[in-house]
């Protein structure tokens, strides 16, 4: 196997272009494609481009934000000890690629930026304490992202389920217990926690002795000037706040959404960080490592919109349901969400311009809408182990280039979705 994890990483690291040269050419591309392929006037093709270019400001900002809270979480005493603790009982490095695999799909199940984060963090603290491929250790880390969209902060379920979602009039209100805690998405979730570890385990090279890496201290750093900065009560207080309108609001019933999400997460933060000055202190780098999802999302906006208008993705959509049958629509709707993920890299964007395809084909079709719409989620999930937008956090924390750990990503891709679109026919 190792001739192929080799050959797979050298590929990789040597045609792999930086994410956002990336997306500057998937620009050009698709602009390509709207006036080559789909006979969209070049001025018009122009225009939708740019009209879109800020459609999800709101939705970018709500995953910039569930990155930074996630973040903040992540970067605090005591999950850092939590982690640094985990590692120093881990007996080698066979044992330090399954654990941060494991950690990293738990995380990312329960939060997809906590996952990110915390994964990347988790491999810093193993790479301290035991000699092993920090490559292949993070690209571990990274790969346990993959089930984010099967998990809590999955955005096509959580929008499902919110008032308003732009198909509600079509399909109503899909609860979580029919996505997210739906029997089949459960089983796809534990057949990725068993087997991903085991995966990236079989990719270590026994021959090749890793090294540990002596990171600087980390030490929580001080911000902010002026009164009150260093007193624990206003984020107490604040977090006492947030947790006294959230406690009713999921005693009523209330369900999962980004909003609610985020709004957890920024309580824990303050909790747990305790100071203001704390606060603004970690605040900054974990701002910074959303600089690459703020700058891109636009352009991956005006991707999406020229999509959409000149018809190209549900053309792409459309050729892989025309020959679907009732068995078989979860297994194309995943393939063709995968093929369209790598141009737009945005569940619930993505959601946007597949629906119109594939909720009209599970209806006449007769298959559950519910699991249609995961089957999307779990394309768009899948393929970002090859998209490297989301991968621009973890290698922020970690360290390392996209070319550094996309060669065993593209492995873990070929596996998962095997397993996937298996688990998608016969459950």
């Amino acid at each position: 196997m190792q001739w192929f994890v080799k050959g797979a990483v050298r590929f990789m690291e040597r045609y792999l272009p930086d994410p956002f040269v990336l997306v500057l050419l998937l620009t050009l591309m698709v602009l390509g494609l709207a006036i080559g392929v789909q006979g969209m006037p070049p001025m018009e093709a122009l225009n939708s481009w740019g009209q879109g270019f800020w459609n999800l400001l709101t939705f970018a900002m709500q995953m910039a934000l569930i990155l930074v809270l996630g973040h903040l979480v992540a970067s605090t005493s005591a999950v850092r000890q939590c982690l640094s603790l985990l590692a120093r009982r881990l007996p080698g490095p066979k044992s330090a690629i399954m654990a941060v695999t494991l950690v990293a799909l738990v995380a990312s199940w329960l939060n997809w930026g906590f996952g990110l984060v915390v994964g990347a963090f988790f491999a810093r603290a193993i790479a301290r304490e035991i000699a092993v491929d920090y490559k292949l250790l993070v690209a571990s880390a990274y790969s346990g992202f993959i089930i984010w969209h099967a998990g809590l902060s999955g955005s096509i379920p959580l929008t499902l389920n919110t008032p308003g979602h732009f198909a509600e009039a079509e399909i109503g209100l899909l609860p979580t217990a029919e996505t997210i805690f739906a029997p089949f998405n459960l089983a796809l979730v534990i057949s990725l926690v068993i087997i991903l570890p085991l995966l990236n385990m079989l990719m270590l090279d026994k021959k090749a002795p890793g090294q540990k890496i002596a990171f600087q201290d980390e030490v929580l750093p001080e911000g902010g000037h002026g009164p009150l900065l260093h007193h624990r009560w206003p984020l107490y207080l604040i977090a006492i706040v947030i947790l006294a309108y959230l406690i009713p609001y999921f005693v009523q019933g209330g369900g999962l959404n980004l909003n609610i999400l985020n709004l957890l997460f920024l309580a824990i933060a303050l909790l747990l960080l305790g100071t203001a000055s704390r606060f603004l202190g970690a605040l900054g780098p974990a701002v910074s490592t959303a600089s690459g999802i703020l700058i891109q999302f636009p352009f991956y906006a005006g991707i999406m919109a020229l999509m959409q208008s000149s018809g190209l993705a549900q053309t792409l959509a459309q050729g892989f349901v025309q020959t679907a049958n009732a068995d078989t629509l979860p297994v194309w709707s995943f393939l063709s969400a995968g093929l369209i993920n790598l141009l737009v890299p945005s569940g619930g964007g993505q959601w946007a311009v597949q629906a119109p395809v594939m909720l009209p084909a599970a209806e006449l079709l007769n298959v559950d809408v519910a699991k249609v719409a995961m089957a999307v989620a779990w394309g768009d999930a899948w393929t970002n182990l090859l998209q490297p937008f989301w991968a621009l956090p973890v290698l922020a924390i970690a360290g390392l280039g996209a070319r550094d750990i996309m060669g065993y990503c593209l492995i873990q891709l070929m596996v998962s979705g095997l397993v996937i679109s298996l688990g998608l026919y016969f459950i």
